[in-house]
């Protein structure tokens, strides 16, 4: 973790889970001066739930909240709940919706990092009279300065099966220079021994593993109309539940018997139709990247080499990174990937470095 004065106030994003109740124990166990901030974001509007704390998004809510209490009270530091509902409504809800009825796939992690965690809750805090420094969370990453380019780096973290850098590559060089994330040198197993041995019940919480607790039909039931399923010949093979409900490289849930297992190849939402065929179909090289947040430098530009990933959970590849005019990127793929999506974020790398990211806009067929 980097170095800070010892006189700083430290203000530590609480969820309620392991990590950020680990990520304050530390704080406070190094004598830092912290204060907890706990946002509070769900409207009570997710029907069908099907569980109580795997989602961010979901009436598990109150649990998390009370946990972050608990370990507040046990940390014996002060904590804030501070209500960020309409904010989250316009800023994440509405872009998730918007997204999934133009078919294309949003990643609403990267929506609140950047827009809700990272930017509405300090300045909601500010508002309140809570003085701080710093932000800490839980995040599995590392900030450095760089003493040569004189700016601050984005990093993984140690653990690299827990990284979460993809869904940071959005912070700004002012952001990063206040955030500290002092569970990125750990490994996920070693926070979990901590919050045992310092007596956080949280210990063995499970983690959350969606973005909202129960069905998505909700969000769409006005919107979404059925229509066709077709293949490449433009034959009807079937029908469609509504554009949000599916995303290119899907397979379950098409209703649709072929011999050969059919995917999710392309959602064409002004004619309604969902076009399906096979996995080979889905390895693509070249697309249009959007949305552009660079960290290493203020712009790219000219051509770089490095590896990139299309989602969070997808290995990295060698790719060409190519400035084109109006702010967009050219990005290929030295081997072609599956399920190139548009909507959702590709991040760059060199090792552990985390160099930008953006949106995926097009894919070349």
């Amino acid at each position: 973790m980097t170095e800070i004065d010892r006189s700083s106030i430290i203000a530590v994003a609480m969820s309620g889970g392991v990590d950020s109740s680990v990520a304050a124990a530390i704080l406070k166990n190094n004598s830092y001066d912290i204060v907890g901030i706990t946002m509070r974001v769900w409207s009570g509007d997710v029907p069908n739930t099907k569980s109580r704390r795997h989602a961010c998004y979901g009436p598990g809510e109150e649990e998390d909240i009370e946990d972050a209490k608990f370990v507040a009270k046990k940390l014996n530091i002060p904590l804030q709940i501070i209500d960020l509902k309409n904010e989250y409504q316009s800023t994440v809800l509405d872009y998730f919706k918007r997204e999934y009825i133009m078919g294309r796939t949003p990643n609403p992690c990267v929506k609140c990092n950047r827009y809700i965690k990272f930017k509405a809750l300090l300045k909601e805090a500010r508002k309140r009279g809570i003085d701080f420094d710093y932000i800490a969370t839980g995040h599995y990453a590392r900030v450095e300065y760089d003493d040569v380019s004189h700016r601050y780096m984005l990093k993984k973290g140690c653990d690299e099966s827990k990284d979460q850098s993809y869904f940071l590559y959005t912070l700004s060089q002012e952001q990063l220079a206040y955030t500290i994330f002092p569970v990125g040198e750990y490994l996920k197993e070693d926070v979990k021994s901590l919050a045992a041995k310092w007596g956080l019940s949280v210990f063995n919480k499970p983690e959350s593993q969606n973005f909202i607790d129960g069905e998505y039909n909700s969000f769409f039931k006005e919107e979404a109309k059925p229509g066709p399923i077709i293949n490449n010949q433009g034959d009807i093979i079937g029908q469609h539940k509504g554009i949000p409900f599916y995303t290119i490289g899907q397979r379950k849930g098409l209703g649709i018997s072929a011999e050969q297992s059919l995917y999710v190849t392309d959602i064409d939402r002004f004619n309604n139709t969902v076009k399906v065929g096979f996995k080979e179909e889905l390895y693509k090289s070249k697309f249009i990247v959007t949305e552009l947040n660079w960290i290493i430098y203020d712009k790219l530009s000219s051509t770089i080499e490095a590896k990139a990933k299309i989602r969070s959970n997808h290995k990295e590849a060698e790719a060409s990174i190519i400035p084109l005019e109006k702010d967009r990127l050219l990005v290929v793929f030295r081997e072609p990937q599956l399920a190139i999506t548009p909507g959702q974020s590709i991040v760059f790398y060199k090792e552990d470095l985390v160099l930008g990211g953006g949106t995926i806009e097009s894919v070349e067929s």
